[in-house]
């Protein structure tokens, strides 16, 4: 009886891994395929404009007068509520 057991043990354990092996190898699939899909038909100007990051990550300690003002504007906004 206690052989039994144990091989409906690993029976039922292969059969779980088995599963979980074959729904991941079709997740991968399904991934790379969607991947390579919105690569293919997504518009290319999805980067942004390289004159807001400029202005964002400066290398000067003190943030841009831009920058300040719209601090300034958020900060009344929020005293405003």
């Amino acid at each position: 009886m206690q052989n039994n057991l144990i091989d409906q043990g690993f029976t039922l354990m292969l059969f779980g891994m088995g599963t979980v092996f074959v729904f991941l190898t079709i997740l991968v699939f399904a991934t790379t395929l969607m991947s390579k899909l919105v690569a293919r038909f997504a518009p290319q100007s999805l980067t942004p404009d390289t004159q807001q990051v400029d202005t964002v990550a400066s290398d000067s300690p003190t943030p841009s007068p831009q920058i300040m003002v719209a601090i300034k504007h958020a900060i009344a906004a929020h005293r405003q509520r």
